[in-house]
């Protein structure tokens, strides 16, 4: 079950966050994700062996949604998009093009393609992505 993550686990959430893009963590992860944290914005759900997964959500808007790959599909992440889903009523996301197992992921969860992206509005590494809403009938709002 998701709960607010607290300040003593940022250290897991930006592991976890490194775990699933296979990137090496650098200090800036650590200040936006404590950031995030104090701010009442991450929501996090634990297993056993400790972080499993976490989302980072402000109001409609759904920043990051991290699984541990040891946790990966064992529903962690469709708990927290539940969490998220009945915490805001509406989401909007953005996903790179180029990662259909996280296209999947949403469409399954009932989002709709809204828009796209081809220079990166939606993330630090200027990828072309997809603006994803949920529910699906926003796709049409201007």
């Amino acid at each position: 079950m998701p709960h607010r993550a607290r300040l003593w686990q940022v250290p897991a959430l930006v592991a976890v966050l490194r775990r699933s893009t296979h990137a090496r963590p650098v200090w800036s992860d650590l200040r936006v994700m404590a950031r995030a944290t104090r701010r009442g914005w991450v929501r996090v759900v634990r297993d056993r062996r400790g972080v499993a997964g976490f989302a980072i959500r402000d109001g409609a808007a759904l920043h990051a949604l991290y699984v541990h790959p040891r946790a990966q599909g064992g529903g962690v992440g469709r708990a927290l998009l539940a969490d998220a889903k009945q915490a805001a009523g509406c989401l909007d996301l953005w996903v790179v093009q180029y990662n259909r197992h996280a296209r999947r992921f949403y469409i399954r969860a009932g989002f709709a393609e809204k828009a796209r992206a081809p220079w990166g509005g939606g993330n630090d590494e200027n990828l072309p992505d997809i603006l994803m809403v949920w529910p699906p009938e926003r796709r049409a709002e201007t």
